[in-house]
């Protein structure tokens, strides 16, 4: 009896997948014709901004019962597939395989990319700067920890620019070999990883070594070749090396996030909901970061961040790292900064770009 009802159904969804499949290559061979537009110009591949508002609109238009997310995401790999079809973008990353920046890549491109695992944050940077990758994903900072400093450093000194934003969910897992503590000596993980899960370990764990590592996926690596070594990693490090775990969602906060950025050489247009990032500093005297930032409220332009890095000078002098809603193009902010600058002893635009999806 249950055949005979679910027969009808199945058929109905043959026929719907093999629309959708139709549909998916007519897509694919319209997105060709982009490319080869594109090729006569020299112009780029990716284009985040217009991804952005690809994204926004397709969850505009569903109707569910398919949630939002789930939609976007699947948008998100259509687009990264026939964008591939190209050119495969490159993109840097720091390393090993499973790491969260890893999984920041491919929630920003779609799993239709190369990926390129970096030994540090630096190199990264490098990669980029050389033209060997065409885009990097760096972490700026952490919910729960603030902001990652040698990405602020690196952002004041390079040529590069931020083209892109990518927020995700950070689930820290406790894992091993074997799944047990027994015999464990050392707890291995990112120094970030390890502070935010301070409380946790001093509560459950308070005597065993702690050792900060490059990552959390060299951790997971670390692990998987000794006994003796338990990782703080995620889920997709742990499945990569084969561990298991010892205790899921160990982390502090259980709303941690971490922000990513993506650099490149690329210019963003307006995608009408835009960050500015900047980094600026003021000359020494009373007063100085007020009248600074007094454009940004003349003109109506939000400030959402504001994060002090030592100048490194021995003067006790800062750099102030600063996140403005809206593109440089857009008016108000042109206005905003072009009185900003006038004000500041240093003065460089990180880049305009889409908010992240």
């Amino acid at each position: 009896m249950s055949d005979e009802k679910l027969k009808p159904l199945r058929e109905q969804i043959d026929a719907i997948d093999a629309q959708i499949i139709d549909l998916l290559n007519r897509r694919a061979r319209v997105a060709q014709e982009v490319g080869h537009v594109k090729a006569l110009t020299n112009a780029p591949v990716f284009r985040p901004e217009r991804e952005a508002m690809v994204l926004r609109r397709v969850a505009d238009l569903n109707r569910g019962p398919l949630p939002n997310p789930d939609v976007q995401m699947i948008f998100r790999e259509v687009m990264s597939i026939c964008r591939a079809l190209e050119r495969r973008v490159t993109v840097a990353y720091l390393g090993p395989e499973g790491t969260f920046s890893e999984q920041a890549v491919y929630q920003q491109f779609g799993h239709a990319v190369e990926g390129m695992p970096c030994v540090s944050i630096d190199e990264v940077f490098r990669a980029t700067e050389a033209g060997t990758a065409d885009f990097g994903v760096v972490p700026v900072e952490n919910s729960s920890e603030g902001a990652v400093n040698r990405t602020l450093d690196l952002l004041l000194q390079t040529t590069l620019i931020i083209s892109g934003d990518v927020a995700i969910d950070v689930h820290h897992s406790l894992m091993s070999k074997t799944g047990g503590v027994d015999g464990i000596a050392r707890i291995c993980a990112h120094s970030q990883a390890l502070a935010q899960c301070q409380a946790w370990l001093n509560q459950h764990y308070p005597n065993i070594e702690r050792q900060a590592v490059a990552s959390n996926a060299q951790a997971a690596k670390m692990a998987s070749e000794d006994a003796t070594v338990a990782a703080i990693a995620g889920q997709i490090a742990g499945e990569k090396y084969n561990l298991q775990v010892i205790s899921a969602h160990i982390q502090d906060d259980p709303h941690n996030r971490t922000r990513f950025s993506v650099i490149g050489r690329l210019q963003t247009t307006p995608s009408g909901r835009d960050r500015t990032s900047l980094v600026l500093s003021v000359p020494n005297k009373a007063g100085a970061v007020y009248s600074l930032l007094a454009p940004l409220a003349t003109h109506g332009v939000s400030m959402t961040r504001f994060e002090s890095r030592p100048a490194r000078m021995g003067t006790w002098e800062y750099y102030f790292y600063v996140d403005v809603e809206g593109h440089v193009q857009e008016e108000k902010v042109t206005k905003a900064l072009a009185e900003l600058k006038q004000n500041a002893a240093f003065f460089k635009v990180l880049g305009s770009y889409p908010l992240g999806v």
